[in-house]
């Protein structure tokens, strides 16, 4: 048995799903006893929104490298657990930004439409938050069936979409402390990743004309 068979026989095992949910949790779950623990530091608010944020871009990098990984080590079983993985991607990028409403704006609408209109890297995570929200309500087989396959895959397209703007958003609000390290290494994981999914395209396109 290759490494790879071992792997599927693994991830198609009834528990498989409920521990990688388990484990997709964890961030958050650590996040909340850290916050009623009072282990958040001076500006506990501020260390919220940041981590969620952070969590959020991680998760995109980790929905992202499902394809590539199921491919390369031959591991198709990765598969059934990229629309969990997605719906966490908009979980945590829903609770940056409602930690960002409840605690930086008080959940004032009139507040929070001002800042998105006056603050540019307010306005591509918002956005982000926007193009996610069809793309989580569209994951369950009701709507694959509903939108037909073809018009789903165009529409989960969006996901690219949003990875560019989860880095703009990420560069925008590191530019005020002139710190973009983290930024560099998260638009390289991306770009890897996103530059994967092109180069398969033109494969395909070659294979095809072939």
């Amino acid at each position: 048995m290759t490494m790879g068979d071992a792997m599927n026989k693994l991830l198609l095992r009834p528990a498989a799903k409920s521990t990688v949910f388990a484990l997709c949790l964890l961030p958050f779950i650590w996040l909340l006893y850290r916050a009623l623990a009072d282990q958040l530091g001076a500006n506990p608010q501020e260390a919220l929104i940041r981590a969620t944020g952070d969590w959020a871009l991680r998760f995109l990098c980790i929905v992202l490298a499902v394809t590539p990984l199921r491919v390369l080590s031959k591991t198709p079983s990765l598969a059934r657990f990229r629309r969990m993985l997605g719906l966490f991607v908009y979980f945590y990028v829903l609770v940056h930004f409602l930690s960002y409403s409840g605690f930086d704006m008080g959940f004032d609408v009139d507040d929070i439409a001002h800042d998105i209109v006056k603050r540019p890297f307010i306005l591509v995570g918002a956005l982000s938050l926007l193009l996610l929200t069809p793309l989580a309500a569209t994951s369950f087989n009701a709507a694959i069936k509903a939108l037909g396959a073809k018009r789903w895959q165009l529409l989960h397209k969006l996901v690219y979409a949003v990875a560019g703007l989860a880095i703009l958003h990420f560069f925008w609000m590191r530019a005020g402390k002139n710190n973009f390290a983290e930024v560099a290494v998260y638009a390289g994981i991306l770009a890897l990743l996103l530059g994967w999914r092109v180069r398969q395209f033109f494969l395909k396109r070659q294979q095809k004309k072939a």
